[in-house]
């Protein structure tokens, strides 16, 4: 019996440490509405590291990620035959962030393990799920290195080291710009604190994407009531047509 009671609270011990420590967060948007003239938005995201008991050993660090809706995605690759461009290879990657923003307290490889960054998949290409996609091409991986290469210079990737300001030991705050090109859904947001690289607690929230004003109903119109869309597309464009007509006649 003792022995069972030994082996109970050895196993409880660890978890009872990791709790020690625990992240409060806010954020300074929970909604944001793509309107005719969005041109992006900023996220303030800050906490604080609340603990119930003396500051453990081991060197703090602070991770944010912000991940948009994942959607399939195909990449294919062109060759010049003829002087023509072709497409020629692709490949299906099977689920992809539509947007992912990380932001780190200093270098990714001082306040995050390769351990943990496998199991939580914070980085960029660990966010990408491609999983079979080696049957699909040759050299299937450079595929994914495309992908991430295109979306970060299309700042729908981010990667921004040492840009969490963590005061004190205690709180922190780092401002995520999410860009115009948005799509609808939930964003989610995840926060990671880490002692010597490894993850100590997590904590997650969202931010919901939305159109609104004459955005929102074009958008629901046209997935809601495809024919009278189309109707009134017509519509638009016959009227528009007579109009560039009569103001032609009007100026000859």
């Amino acid at each position: 019996m003792i022995r069972l009671l030994v082996l109970i609270l050895a196993f409880c011990a660890p978890a009872a440490l990791a709790q020690d420590e625990r992240i409060v967060l806010g954020l300074s948007e929970t909604r944001v509405a793509i309107t005719a003239d969005f041109q992006g938005s900023q996220i303030m995201i800050y906490g604080a590291v609340q603990r119930y008991s003396p500051e453990p050993d081991g060197d703090l660090g602070v991770i944010v990620t912000v991940s948009g809706p994942p959607t399939q995605v195909m990449v294919r690759k062109k060759e010049r035959r003829l002087g023509i461009w072709i497409n020629r290879e692709k490949v299906r990657i099977g689920r992809a962030p539509s947007f992912y923003a990380v932001a780190t307290s200093g270098p990714i490889g001082e306040v995050l393990s390769a351990t943990d960054n496998l199991r939580y998949k914070i980085t960029i290409p660990r966010a990408i799920r491609a999983i079979g996609i080696s049957a699909q091409a040759e050299n299937a991986p450079s595929f994914v290195e495309a992908l991430e290469r295109i979306r970060t210079r299309e700042d729908r990737y981010v990667m921004a080291e040492g840009m969490v300001r963590v005061t004190g030991g205690t709180l922190f705050r780092t401002d995520v710009q999410l860009p115009a090109n948005l799509i609808e859904g939930n964003y989610d947001v995840r926060v990671f604190l880490t002692r010597d690289g490894h993850v100590v607690d997590v904590f997650e929230d969202s931010i919901g994407v939305q159109k609104a004003g004459v955005e929102r109903f074009i958008h629901a119109l046209a997935h809601e009531q495809p024919l009278i869309y189309g109707l009134l597309s017509l519509v638009m464009a016959v009227a528009a047509g007579w109009g560039a007509s009569a103001a032609f006649r009007f100026v000859r």
